[in-house]
């Protein structure tokens, strides 16, 4: 899931595996084996090996030696590698004396895991993809470098601002796992929601339904014409979210997110959540929700909508890249954030999801993690977000870069959804926090069920709730709680 088919090796089939490759490639889950789990914790390596500090100047807040070599590599998924490749050119203009090492891979973990058990491990790492190293083993073995240096460091724009201070709403927080230190640096930025055709509301003479009365009189009007007004990735329901979790926190505010993150009791009894899935309910019962749709996965169901039989899918940002093939030229590609239910709702019309994805690290025992922060204080540059921008039809973490380039219908659209939300920007961490619990048990059994008709939304929330208090009650699990 983000940016999906921007992250993730085009050969890769369609199937259950594959989608969790997917939400690997995005950094949500991840996929540890037991020799890593165990050697982490008995790595060698020393300080002795790192490189000496270089003088700290305007130039050099980072203090790197610019002699020393640095070594990236790079999760070689569908964003590329040229992106990357072009940022090295830049650390090299600046440091002309250092060597810089980078090679790309699909095999982040079975490359890597030998060399952090050695204590010899690169000084940049895009840990992504279905071999993606699992972050909280890393850091709880001291395996991971605190980037708050980079976050407080001038930007390379700017000196006069930080880094940190250059960066979109939550990307600090989602680096930070447990307390202020901040582990992971996530470089993309994927926009959730509604994803529509304008040419197809501007057959019906309609506009996006800012309220659920709306969205049901849209819905009827498609159904008149023979166009439905859902699908969704039937198979992989855990898509759903993507639009129903901002809703619920657009209805109820962003503290019944966060207390669902934190796994709460009876978080999942709050009354925004039931009118949330009692509306969702409505789509199934009214017939909005394309026939077949619970047998479709996340391809057949983008096809579908691609072809005009729906108007409305959840998705997230990656969909532009993925469905190109069979996206028509004119069909005006739009997303938004999810309609609410009316004017009582806490938060206003707009409140979207969006959140970083594409996780880099510095490992903790790099030979010259200053030139792993500093590469990344590059690729966090306005010139080097726009290069990314470009080339792959995604947002970085950098809040901006998208100024003097053309955008894409899709892209332009999730620029707008952005501006629109200004503050009004939610980041629920179920998918990366509690990835069985996200996906088959809220998905699969509870959203999956009730949306095919074989569960009410009461017997949906119930079976949730149960299966929420079971992980909270489950000592194998590490568990979280929002900062």
């Amino acid at each position: 899931m983000e940016s999906t088919s921007d992250v993730r090796s085009s050969s890769e089939d369609v199937g259950r595996r594959d989608v969790i490759k997917r939400s690997a490639a995005l950094g949500l889950i991840s996929v540890p084996t037991m020799s890593f789990l165990s050697a982490c914790a008995s790595s060698g390596g020393g300080d002795e090996d790192k490189a000496e500090t270089g003088k700290k100047t305007a130039k050099n807040p980072l203090g790197v030696n610019d002699t020393a070599q640095m070594e990236f590599v790079l999760f070689d998924g569908g964003f590329g590698k040229e992106y990357a490749e072009d940022a090295v050119k830049i650390y090299e203009t600046n440091f002309p004396k250092a060597k810089v090492k980078f090679s790309a891979t699909q095999k982040i973990q079975s490359t890597l895991q030998p060399r952090f058990n050695q204590g010899t491990p690169p000084d940049l790492i895009d840990n992504s993809g279905a071999e993606q190293m699992d972050m909280g083993v890393l850091s709880s073995k001291n395996q991971l470098a605190d980037l708050t240096p980079l976050l407080d460091a001038p930007s390379y724009d700017d000196p006069n601002k930080k880094v940190r201070d250059t960066l979109r709403p939550g990307i600090v927080e989602m680096g930070q796992l447990d307390g202020d230190p901040v582990w992971i640096m996530y470089y993309a930025y994927t926009v959730y929601g509604v994803w529509y055709s304008q040419k197809a509301l501007d057959s019906l003479d309609e506009q996006y339904p800012e309220t659920w009365d709306q969205m049901l009189a849209v819905c009827e009007k498609a159904k008149k014409k023979g166009i439905a007004g859902w699908t969704y990735a039937g198979k992989y329901p855990y898509y759903l979210p993507f639009s129903l979790y901002p809703m619920i926190g657009k209805v109820g505010g962003v503290e019944v997110l966060d207390a669902i993150d934190n796994l709460e009791p009876n978080a999942w009894k709050h009354p925004a959540v039931k009118a949330c899935f009692d509306a969702y309910y409505e789509l199934y019962q009214k017939g909005y929700v394309l026939k077949g749709t619970p047998g479709l996965d996340h391809i057949q169901s983008q096809t579908a909508w691609a072809q005009g039989k729906a108007l409305f899918i959840p998705n997230g940002s990656w969909v532009e890249n993925e469905s190109a093939n069979v996206i028509p030229d004119d069909f005006d590609l739009a997303v938004s954030a999810p309609t609410g239910i009316d004017s009582s709702d806490k938060l206003p019309f707009g409140t979207i999801w969006a959140s970083g994805g594409e996780p880099f690290i510095v490992p903790a025992k790099a030979k010259n993690g200053a030139g792993g922060m500093e590469q990344l204080r590059i690729m966090l540059s306005e010139a080097s977000s726009k290069n990314f921008t470009s080339k792959v039809k995604s947002l970085t973490a950098y809040n901006g870069g998208t100024d003097g380039i053309t955008l894409t219908p899709g892209l332009k659209s999730g620029v707008a959804a952005l501006e629109k939300a200004g503050e009004n920007v939610v980041n629920p961490r179920m998918q990366d926090w509690y990835v069985q619990l996200q996906k088959e048990q809220i998905g699969v059994a509870g959203l999956g069920e009730m949306m095919a008709g074989r569960l009410t939304p009461a017997e949906a929330i119930k079976k949730i709730q149960d299966f929420a208090d079971a992980t909270a009650k489950d000592s194998s699990i590490k568990h979280y709680k929002h900062q």
